[in-house]
């Protein structure tokens, strides 16, 4: 993957995992709405990423998170029972 922008792991969660049909991937992004924004252009993940939230090495995120190479993104969708 030949950019300029950070490399980062992506990790799906639960119901994000299934939509994802895989349990995490590699992307070129600068901010967790790069990765947003490459995620949503696939329809099956639109309802998941609307409503989950974000970890970025372990620390909650919002889409402003600047992001590093080799940063561990993690999409975890609402969880039920506590």
């Amino acid at each position: 993957m030949s950019t300029d922008r950070p490399v980062v792991t992506v990790r799906f969660w639960a119901g994000a995992r299934r939509a994802a049909g895989h349990a995490q991937e590699q992307l070129a992004a600068a901010t967790v709405a790069e990765v947003l924004e490459q995620l949503t252009a696939r329809e099956a993940m639109v309802a998941i990423l609307a409503s989950a939230s974000y970890l970025v090495d372990g620390v909650a995120a919002d889409p402003a998170t600047v992001l590093t190479t080799g940063a561990l993104v993690d999409v975890l969708p609402p969880f039920a029972g506590g």
